[in-house]
């Protein structure tokens, strides 16, 4: 164990004493279940868009069992950095798809059960607090615009549902052990209750970690990563009355990880829930409302090029934030032919962050406090019409007014309270941002090649993390900036869907964006780099985050599935040319940090009844870490395994390997050319009851 967490002790009592809750509901027969626990249905309209789709067998049977990797299997997914959620800085973690990345923050848009998931304050996404067995579907809509989603889908939707009634077992566990001293446990429990359902979850991991820098580069202050992250799940689907149903969540998790030196801890906690009112009859409609309270902290330390000496840098002892919403939808009964879609929705954040820095022999100088206030109320319509057969149309806009208020940073001497340069009250802003998107789709014949395009444009407030919270990695130094702009993108895409047997389905798209605007960390030069980054050192990069003129992206994506009897296959790839648009500047013309032009992705599974194998190999090019292409990390190839073996009474036996051939992946280049790498080979053996026996 990682210390005396009160965090991860408290999520023990929730787990204990929600399945006491559940395990006291009484044992007699319950009606037959009529809700579902989903969304109204999709439109015929989104056979327009780009989608992929991973079912509940891959999210409940994959090698590393965390969501973050299953979605790599969507070719063009990307986070800002290739590390998942056992070693990456938790600000790194964003979602991001087709290439338009340079950034931390999400540029796509996530969901979970149609409440946006990522981090009220700086936009990244705690993927370690999604337990992939709590899901039954995660649908990815790659391409801009989903104007019914809300704002902030740039480079697509990414929407995660729970699972269902029909998916889950009645009780399930597991437990397994892996490399590095590692443990992977889980359990729940499901039940029916008064016409419709619920279930309990909770997940554990820990582990010893590996040491981040590769042996190369490693110097004395370099040590293993440790990380624990727990988790706890509640939800319930009820009927109340006619053709509609209420669906309540609950989620709370806690994640402490360290990077790999002294000084360099960091931890989230985070509770979220939401109410979800689904009408089902003639006139269909949603109405949710949701909370997210999170609270972050980290430190960051100042390392000598040798990697001798450690010290501290700076201390973001408090980063609390909270997320407030609201949606509505509605469908009005306008015949088979028509499907309109209108409604609102609102999100409301409040954030800071409370820091130390300026240290000297180990104490700090100064205090800094920065934050603020967004607000963003929306509207929509979206209509999918099919005139004649064969073909559907769709088109859809909404208009959206956002607030940026209250933004400040106060700075003062900790001897003296004496108030530092710098300190100031931003002004309020304030604007409106009119979106959309349109497309059509043809089946011909028979049905099995349907032809799509499509069009759109999509928008961006910047987080209260870009705006107004620096951050400190090795040497280098990333400064916020409050007078950022929103991100605004066009964009098109057209492709094919050939699905010309039941067991073999075939994708390609092609497309085009243009992200202006776009959010970059800027390297810093000359005097300002001074002033920006004062004591880096000589061997450290400062950054700023700035607008970029635009980022345009372009490129193609093909999917294909393929089964036949006990066996399967899928894979996806992904080829994309993006480049900075800044003319007169060094970045024109440059590649996004962090942004690979091809990527790909292969599962292999072979499921008889008495055995469950599969391989996945997957491949992410080289991409570069800075924003002025210097520094490269190289391409790499990866290979993971898993086999699941029944035993009797519902359990299992599962073995699992993650880059079983020990690949470098590197992940960042920091200071004096120091390599960062991401997981390197972990094997696991673990003990599955309930669920798990099912999963032939």
């Amino acid at each position: 164990m990682i210390g005396n967490w009160q965090g991860a002790s408290a999520l023990s009592r929730a787990v204990v004493a929600a399945a006491a809750l559940l395990g006291a509901a009484p044992a007699v027969a319950e009606p037959e279940i009529l809700v579902t626990g989903a969304s109204l249905p999709l439109p015929p309209g989104d056979a327009a868009y780009d989608v992929a789709a991973i079912d509940r067998d891959r999210l409940i049977y994959s090698a590393s069992d965390r969501t973050e990797d299953i979605l790599r299997d969507v070719a063009g997914f990307a986070q800002f950095r290739r590390s998942d959620s056992t070693s990456a800085q938790p600000t790194s973690q964003g979602a991001t798809l087709r290439g338009l990345g340079g950034n931390a923050s999400s540029r796509a848009l996530l969901t979970l059960d149609g409440v946006p998931f990522s981090d009220p304050f700086g936009g990244w996404v705690t993927y370690s607090a999604i337990d992939p067995q709590r899901l039954g579907l995660i649908r990815v809509t790659r391409g801009g615009g989903s104007g019914v989603a809300g704002p902030g889908a740039l480079a697509g939707t990414i929407e995660l549902e729970s699972a269902g009634a029909t998916q889950l077992a009645p009780l399930w566990a597991d437990v397994a052990y892996g490399s590095r001293n590692s443990v992977d446990a889980h359990a729940g429990a499901s039940a029916a209750m008064g016409g419709g359902f619920g279930f309990v979850s909770a997940a554990y991991q820990r582990g010893d970690g590996f040491v981040p820098i590769i042996a190369g580069d490693r110097g004395p202050v370099d040590v293993a990563a440790p990380y624990e992250q727990a988790s706890v799940s509640g939800r319930a689907v009820v009927p109340v009355g006619g053709a509609s149903e209420l669906q309540a969540s609950m989620l709370g998790f806690y994640d402490h990880r360290t990077r790999g030196t002294d000084f360099t801890p960091n931890s989230t906690k985070g509770a979220d829930a939401s109410l979800r009112l689904v009408g089902r009859g003639a006139w269909g409609y949603e109405a949710t409302v949701y909370g997210q309270i999170r609270a972050f902290k980290a430190g960051f330390a100042s390392i000598n090029a040798a990697r001798t000496t450690v010290t501290q840098s700076l201390e973001q002892y408090s980063v609390p934030s909270t997320g407030l919403g609201g949606r509505f939808e509605i469908r009005p009964p306008l015949g088979e032919a028509i499907q309109l879609r209108l409604g609102a929705d609102s999100r409301y954040v409040i954030g800071q962050t409370d820091e130390l820095y300026s240290y000297s022999a180990g104490n700090p100088a100064n205090r800094r406090a920065a934050g603020g206030r967004s607000l963003t109320v929306g509207a929509f319509a979206d209509a999918s019409a099919e005139p004649i057969a064969g073909v559907t149309l769709t088109a859809g806009g909404r208009i959206d007014r956002w607030q940026i208020m209250d933004g400040f940073l106060r700075q003062n001497a900790l001897a003296t309270e004496a108030v530092l340069a710098g300190t100031r009250v931003y002004p309020d802003r304030s604007g409106w941002r009119p979106t959309g998107r349109g497309g059509i789709a043809f089946r011909p014949g028979d049905g099995a090649l349907t032809v799509r395009g499509a069009a759109y444009l999509g928008w961006r407030l910047p987080t209260l993390n870009e705006l107004y919270r620096p951050y400190r990695v090795g040497q280098d130094s990333t400064v916020a900036n409050a007078l950022l702009r929103p991100e605004r993108l066009k964009g098109v895409d057209g492709g094919i869907d050939y699905d010309p047997l039941s067991n073999l389905h075939f994708a390609a798209t092609a497309f085009y964006n243009r992200l202006a605007d776009a959010i970059g960390n800027v390297t810093v030069t000359g005097a300002q780099r001074t002033t920006l980054c004062p004591g880096i050192s000589a061997a450290g990069s400062c950054y700023q985050r700035q607008n970029l003129h635009a980022i345009v992206s372009k490129g193609a994506e093909v999917d294909a599935r393929f089964s036949v009897r006990a066996w399967s296959l899928s894979a996806s790839y992904a080829y994309t040319d993006a480049h900075v648009s800044a003319p007169g500047q060094p970045l024109d013309g440059l590649q996004p940090a962090q942004t690979a032009r091809h990527q790909a992705s292969a599962t292999l599974a072979w499921a008889p009844a008495i055995v469950r194998l599969s391989t996945t190999l997957r491949y992410v090019g080289p991409q570069y870490e800075d924003d002025l292409n210097t520094e490269k990390l190289r391409g790499a190839v990866t290979l993971d395994a898993a086999a699941l073996i029944p035993l009797a009474h519902r359990f299992s036996v599962e073995l699992r390997g993650e880059n079983v051939t020990n690949t470098r992946v590197e992940a960042g280049i920091s200071g004096s050319d120091v390599i960062e790498r991401a997981t390197p080979r972990t094997l696991w053996v673990g003990l599955r009851y309930g669920e798990s026996g099912t999963r032939g």
